[in-house]
């Protein structure tokens, strides 16, 4: 059985969930109603996975989610609005130790419960084989702030670096599924403002998260980072945010490699899919030129693409069973022998400038 606390203020809602786990048949489940009951119920109940609304009275979702990771760190899954708000809150959560959300479509859950039972509950169990980390919170304003300035001090020398190195005609590509965010702002945040390669990301998100993910990478990190939600020749030194709700590109325009979205190719599972986009860099990009980056997520997303780009010579890195939060993709490119190293978060930014460097 998965003991599973549902956290809401809303009694519709809780009811609503409590019949779509009930109906499983191996939850054993509890309720909160706000943010001081999920505590004490996490401290009581000892469940493995908690569902916890953001907005609710007494104490929100936040205050809450911060008491139990230092208290007695579990799984939780957040229950965001589709919203620019929703988003950064959601962010927030996950920078403090959540593994995951479920978005409400059209601000509730409850009004369409059906549209995302299925999704909420491979969410919960996969929760549930996660190992809960207790994370300590970025200063994003302030590292902004720094990163902001060394941009300014190397933004001259960059494009000459560049051109010495001859490293503008080379790509970095990065998956990404569950515990991404998280994932990919460490791995981000750690390429110095000189590195001279374009980096394109798809991670799995909606679309009304996805701009607002990469305002929120942008102000903590040296590179300059924009969602691809039009067509953008791409330019040494930049991060590219696939859009949500889309799959990501690669084309040549005018001469020059263009990124860019384009409706969901219903031929993959999951979107921004991985796969499609590493299948673009093989067809558009000399994998000897390219870097790949698989990191945290459940399933097999871009493990194919990826180790084809190792087999024609590219690089390749796996996200290590030690800090995925979800060892699934990563795993599947170590079993089909596409991974060239396989590395901690923390690490992957220094083998990536290293690489470059040769």
């Amino acid at each position: 059985m998965i003991k599973l606390l549902v956290v809401d203020d809303s009694a519709l809602m809780r009811r609503q969930m409590l019949a779509v786990f009930q109906a499983e048949g191996d939850f054993d489940i509890r309720q909160a109603k706000n943010g001081e009951e999920a505590v004490r119920e996490n401290r009581e109940f000892q469940p493995d996975v908690v569902t916890l609304d953001i907005n609710m009275p007494e104490m929100d979702g936040l205050t809450a989610l911060s008491l139990i990771m230092a208290e007695r760190p579990v799984a939780v899954v957040m229950v965001s609005s589709l919203t620019e708000q929703g988003a950064l809150v959601t962010f927030e959560a996950l920078n403090l130790g959540a593994v995951d959300y479920i978005a409400k479509p059209g601000g509730t859950i409850s009004l369409s419960i059906e549209r995302v039972a299925a999704e909420l509950v491979t969410k919960v169990r996969t929760a549930a084989r996660v190992r809960p980390r207790n994370r300590a919170g970025s200063n994003a304003a302030a590292v902004g702030r720094r990163m902001q300035e060394e941009r300014r001090k190397v933004a001259a020398a960059s494009a000459a670096l560049t051109e010495a190195r001859g490293g503008g005609d080379g790509l970095v590509v990065i998956g990404a599924s569950t515990g991404g965010p998280r994932a990919l702002e460490i791995v981000l945040s750690g390429l110095p403002a000189d590195f001279p390669w374009p980096v394109v990301v798809a991670q799995h998100m909606p679309a009304a998260f996805t701009r607002a993910f990469a305002e929120r990478l942008d102000q903590c990190c040296a590179l300059s980072v924009v969602e691809a939600g039009s067509a953008l020749p791409i330019a040494p030194g930049q991060v590219y945010i696939g859009k949500g709700g889309a799959d990501t590109l690669l084309a040549k325009r005018a001469g020059k490699l263009t990124v860019l979205p384009a409706p969901e190719n219903p031929q993959f599972l999951w979107h921004p899919s991985v796969e499609l986009l590493g299948r673009m860099v093989l067809q558009h990009c000399e994998p000897a030129r390219v870097m790949a980056v698989l990191l945290t997520g459940m399933g097999y997303d871009g493990s194919d693409a990826f180790a084809e780009i190792r087999r024609r010579g590219g690089r390749t890195i796996a996200e290590s069973e030690d800090s995925a939060v979800v060892y699934g993709m990563p795993a599947e490119l170590v079993n089909k022998g596409g991974a060239s190293v396989v590395l901690a978060a923390e690490k992957v930014a220094a083998q990536l400038t290293a690489w470059v460097g040769r």
